[in-house]
């Protein structure tokens, strides 16, 4: 895999997160009734600079949670490998009952990552609302799925893969875009 172009750099990137703060603000009147749904690993990052954000902006918290999708995904059984997948657990600090979940990730792709969030917010209350907020939207999609909120649109092939690095995970920030072989 090579890289063919850094699509996003920390600036950037806090750019793209402070202008979706503020449309989840614009959208939902305010953040009354809201919370944010980071999906496990890099959606919970983000979903906590959301929220730092929107504080920021509003003068009050949101709250935020943490997704783990694991055990909603459909592709467990096409994995060859005979490894148990590692379950995390998710924490949602509030009941989520009639509120508005703003589902956070960082890449929408085939859209099979968000089917399996919203199954799982649904097993664990049901909101009054799912709404979704993506770093990157690539294309692709093989369900009919869209995000409310998009920081950047990058039209890629089959062929290309993004990357996104945060500093929480990977000590530095940015988006590539990297050729497949």
């Amino acid at each position: 895999m090579t890289q063919k172009a850094v699509v996003l750099d920390e600036k950037a990137i806090q750019r793209a997160l402070t202008r979706i703060a503020h449309e989840i603000i614009e959208r939902n009147k305010g953040i009354e009734n809201c919370i944010l749904v980071g999906i496990k690993t890099r959606g919970i990052h983000l979903a906590a600079r959301l929220a730092k954000r929107i504080e920021q902006i509003e003068g009050e918290p949101i709250a935020v949670g943490e997704l783990d999708i694991t055990l909603y995904r459909d592709d467990l059984s096409l994995k060859n490998d005979d490894a148990e997948p590692e379950v995390k657990g998710s924490k949602i600090p509030v009941d989520i009952n009639n509120q508005k979940v703003i589902v956070v990730d960082d890449v929408l792709f085939t859209g099979r990552t968000v089917r399996a969030a919203m199954d799982a917010l649904v097993d664990i209350g049901r909101p009054s609302q799912i709404q979704l907020a993506v770093l990157v939207d690539r294309g692709h999609r093989e369900l009919p799925i869209r995000a409310d909120f998009i920081g950047k649109n990058i039209p890629t092939s089959n062929q290309e893969r993004i990357v996104v690095e945060l500093m929480e995970t990977d000590e530095l920030d940015q988006v590539s875009i990297y050729e497949t072989n």
